[in-house]
């Protein structure tokens, strides 16, 4: 039957389809073991529990069900327009780089962060908290001290999410797509992709520069995801002659 979910699975293009099973098959697999989330969620570059490989596993990674829920959901509507017209091959390039970009961007934050709390509380801090800071996260607790609590935090607090590489499908659709009307949730009024984009972005950027108190979204992964995918879709807009625009 032309209606039924196997084939409505079988119309998604490939790599968006085999995305949506490994994301999925992590997310049960972290329910088994959750531990797999400090093997594979990413690490600040100088934490003992840094590993190369996080660089690409903590796209697959997720902290719960409606954070899976609604990137896979972004990720099937607007992946599939857009592999669709790119192909597997530079689909996949493009979802790849803007989660490394993602990562990129939220860590160079990140260590500026850190920077600036080692200046202010010396080197010894850094050694400190690698020497007794991940018993303690590991037990329930933290520092009493705001700024050896939030250095903590930098080291053993891992980013898990394919959010970096939706916000640049997202700028990628907004791009190729900009008068497609979309519907939010939130607000039940269609609205252009391009604007739908723009406002996205501007609250992503709003939210990362004023840093809420128990904000635990990493607002500057989403940008470094749109950051990169726009510079990747005008390098090949600029020196692919066969790039369709829409």
């Amino acid at each position: 039957m032309n209606g039924s979910p196997s084939s409505a699975f079988g119309n998604i293009p490939t790599v968006v389809k085999n995305l949506l099973i490994i994301n999925g098959l992590f997310f049960l697999a972290t329910l088994a073991l959750p531990q797999l989330t400090e093997i594979f969620g990413a690490y600040y570059y100088d934490s003992p529990k840094f590993r190369l490989w996080q660089i690409v596993t903590h796209m697959f990674m997720h902290g719960n069900f409606m954070h899976i829920f609604f990137n896979m959901f972004a990720l099937w509507m607007f992946g599939t327009a857009i592999e669709r017209v790119w192909g597997p091959k530079r689909f996949l390039n493009y979802y790849l780089i803007t989660g490394f970009g993602a990562f990129l961007l939220h860590y160079a934050i990140v260590a500026y962060q850190a920077h600036e709390l080692i200046a202010q509380l010396g080197p010894d801090a850094v050694e400190r908290v690698k020497t007794e800071g991940l018993k303690m996260w590991g037990e329930g607790y933290n520092y009493g001290a705001s700024s050896l609590a939030d250095l903590n935090a930098i080291y053993y607090i891992p980013v898990v999410g394919a959010s970096g590489a939706v916000f640049g499908l997202l700028l990628a659709f907004g791009m190729m797509f900009p008068n497609t009307q979309l519907m939010m949730l939130f607000f039940p009024v269609p609205i252009k992709a391009k604007y739908f984009v723009m406002i996205y972005g501007a609250i992503e950027l709003f939210s990362g520069i004023s840093n809420q108190p128990g904000d635990n979204v990493a607002h500057f992964a989403h940008l470094g995801g749109m950051l990169f995918g726009f510079i990747l879709i005008k390098y090949w807009q600029k020196n692919d002659m066969n790039y369709r625009q829409y």
